[in-house]
């Protein structure tokens, strides 16, 4: 039965016991005494599950945006070192408000 990393982690500890009992595997030893921030990493590593949530940018090229932002940081340190405050603070902006359309957009 397949499982992915949101079932496991909204599942009661008892449920992740069960599903612990039928697999072999060294990630799992001791499945009984575990607690469920231990255990559900366990499954995870013994069913070859990603042990994290991945999160999608729906709207925007996160590509285009991250590139934007790299060279928005390159230009907030030329401010920086040319002690010139309003490009500086500028730069901080943009980046700013980049980085939370970027999340804005996450799913």
């Amino acid at each position: 039965m397949a499982h992915t990393f949101d079932e496991l982690h909204t599942m009661t500890v008892a449920q992740l016991r069960d599903i612990a009992k039928d697999i072999q595997h060294d990630a799992v030893k001791g499945y009984s005494t575990m607690h469920k921030e231990k255990l559900v990493p366990a499954i995870c590593e013994a069913l070859g599950i990603e042990k994290h949530v991945h999160h999608h940018v729906v709207g925007l090229n996160k590509v285009e945006v991250k590139a934007e932002i790299k060279a928005l940081k390159l230009k907030r340190d030329e401010a920086l070192k040319k002690n010139d405050r309003k490009a500086f603070k500028e730069a901080l902006k943009r980046i700013h408000r980049l980085k939370n359309r970027l999340r804005r957009a996450m799913v």
